[in-house]
């Protein structure tokens, strides 16, 4: 049986976003993080396939489609087939602050 659901923390450590797992349960329960347009701040907060994840991480926004769960922390290869990258291609820092604020 595959696993189709995964927490949001989990995710986010998997997919190298954050270094740690323990960062991105801080960047989660700051409110940092958004699913499908909605604030999340649990890290228990269960994401998948399809999901899209609005977050503020490095100093930028960036948005993402979640495409599939780990199983492991593996290498950035790997990691990177986990999401697409749907991020506007040139935003500065500035215009990232406003996005995030918008939404």
């Amino acid at each position: 049986m595959t696993e189709t659901r995964q927490r949001i923390d989990k995710w986010l450590w998997f997919t190298r976003m954050v270094k740690t797992r323990t960062l991105a349960q801080a960047i989660v329960s700051q409110g940092q993080v958004r699913v499908n347009k909605s604030r999340v701040v649990k890290p228990s907060h269960d994401v998948g396939p399809g999901d899209i994840l609005t977050l503020a991480v490095h100093g930028r926004v960036r948005v993402v489609r979640i495409l599939g769960v780990g199983t492991r922390r593996g290498p950035a290869s790997e990691a990177q087939t986990l999401f697409e990258d749907i991020s506007a291609s040139e935003t500065t820092p500035a215009a990232s602050e406003k996005l995030l604020h918008k939404r």
